[in-house]
């Protein structure tokens, strides 16, 4: 059905490298743009980084059919747990801004005073750097198009392991 699909290793070296576009994408946000990362921001990183490097997995490893799909969920884990923040971050700049949270501490004083699962559930409850929307592209805000991007990877994991009539 499918026959312009490359194959499962080419398709994620395909991943690989659009991760690795996310983000040579998102340092030149942040150097060239000056947009400072929020840590719902880092946290999407976080998860595009971990999906490039199983896909990076999957290419360099180059196992069966299924092998090609454990690393396709992990692949794709990855990037529901991005869609996830990203789908949230998206959500906090739809608030009027009487509701959006206050502004909390930085993810790095966080890091050294709290326990990781206390900084994972300040993050993903949000604060006022993250709803601040302050460059678009097209009309679309960085977390929308990390959606997009996140969505996208999935639909192209899925593509790359389900099975192939022969």
């Amino acid at each position: 059905m499918f026959k312009f699909l490359p194959g499962p290793r080419a398709g994620f070296a395909l991943l690989f490298l659009a991760c690795v576009g996310a983000i040579a994408f998102a340092l030149f946000a942040q150097y060239y743009l000056l947009l400072e990362p929020c840590p719902m921001c880092i946290l999407q990183r976080v998860a595009v980084i971990f999906t490039g490097l199983f896909a990076l997995a999957a290419c360099l490893h180059n196992p069966g059919a299924c092998g090609y799909r454990a690393w396709g969920v992990l692949s794709a884990l990855s990037s529901a747990a991005g869609f996830g923040v990203a789908a949230r971050q998206v959500w906090m700049q739809q608030l009027p801004w009487d509701q959006v949270p206050a502004c909390g501490p930085g993810l790095e004083y966080m890091m050294e005073t709290m326990p990781l699962w206390n900084v994972l559930s300040k993050v993903l409850a949000g604060s006022g750097e993250c709803a601040n929307v302050d460059w678009t592209l097209l009309g679309f805000t960085l977390p929308q198009l990390s959606a997009a991007f996140f969505a996208g990877v999935i639909m192209w994991v899925l593509l790359l392991v389900w099975p192939r009539a022969r």
